[in-house]
């Protein structure tokens, strides 16, 4: 497997892992010329290592770049790694009022800290995604911008794990 991702061209390359990062084909570019990996793991390592190592401002357009969680409005926006995602924490199956709070969640939360909630939803129930979006919309700024990264990271992580065991 290795030997294969090692040998791609770049634009194939940047095609696989371009939203890893959501919408975010440069960290893809900047992982391509880290090549050659020795395994899966140290692909993934170099991969969160360059969000981890970008600065400020490219870390938060990563963030920015991430969807509002269940809107519905704007579905036909998503990646399709987001679309999954949110299908398979059946946020796609809201009811009205769920959606409602889900839309009044988003525009407050971004209204309060300038960038979209972010949340590695697999595995978790639309309830708790609800639960966990209300309490975190009680933080500051400063543990809101770190838990955005945290959640960016593992959402890399868990799309990483899936072409992993994909490809």
């Amino acid at each position: 497997m290795m030997r294969k991702i090692n040998q791609i061209e770049k634009s194939k390359f940047i095609t696989i892992f371009n939203n890893i990062f959501e919408n975010s084909s440069w960290i893809a570019e900047e992982l391509y010329y880290l090549k050659p990996f020795e395994n899966f793991d140290d692909l993934k390592s170099k991969m969160l290592s360059v969000f981890e190592n970008t600065n400020y401002e490219n870390q938060l357009k990563v963030i920015k770049n991430h969807p509002d969680l269940a809107n519905k409005t704007k579905i036909s926006n998503l990646s399709k790694e987001s679309l999954n995602e949110q299908k398979k924490s059946q946020l796609d199956q809201c009811t009205d009022e769920e959606y409602k709070e889900f839309h009044h969640l988003n525009d407050k939360y971004k209204e309060k800290f300038g960038f979209p909630f972010i949340l590695a939803v697999s595995g978790k129930s639309k309830i708790e995604i609800l639960d966990i979006f209300r309490s975190r919309y009680l933080s500051d700024l400063n543990d809101e911008l770190n838990q955005a990264k945290k959640q960016v990271l593992k959402i890399a992580e868990l799309r990483l794990n899936e072409i992993k065991e994909n490809y």
